[in-house]
């Protein structure tokens, strides 16, 4: 018979660690890796006034013409895809933390939206997509008559 020393508390780090690498990358800003070179979804914020729905998406080092942005039966869907730069023969990479590869995102918008007057700008790596209100779903302040006055 083997003597085999009492750990106590081994099942609990073999647990941690297991928790540890199942959650691995779960909990990243929103990005989700895949091994033919990546899927990602660039963090976006979607913000509603009185006036219009208002979406930012990050999307730092990507040109203009590497996106889409539709709108069709209210649903809001941005689609682009980013390179990654070219490796060089006599480099070797330690850490690769950028995100590649091409993403869609699609967002039911909160009210309906004049598909006419949807606008579009990209600066400083963030796409703004402003999509005016349609008057239907904008708020109406009804005047209220006393007395016939």
């Amino acid at each position: 018979m083997t003597l085999v020393r009492w750990r106590p508390f081994r099942d609990l780090y073999n647990l941690h660690d297991d928790f540890s690498r199942m959650f691995e990358g779960f909990f990243e800003r929103g990005t989700r890796q895949s091994e033919d070179g990546g899927v990602w979804m660039p963090a976006t914020d979607i913000q509603e006034t009185k006036d219009d729905v208002v979406v930012s998406v990050e999307l730092p080092g990507m040109k203009k013409d590497e996106i889409k942005v539709t709108v069709q039966d209210n649903i809001l869907t941005i689609r682009g895809e980013k390179k990654q730069e070219k490796e060089e023969k006599d480099t070797n990479y330690h850490r690769i933390e950028r995100n590649y590869g091409s993403f869609t995102r699609s967002f039911s918008l909160p009210a309906a939206v004049k598909a006419d007057k949807i606008s579009a700008t990209y600066e400083a790596g963030v796409l703004r997509v402003v999509l005016p209100k349609a008057e239907e779903v904008k708020p109406k302040e009804i005047p209220i008559v006393v007395n016939g006055k």
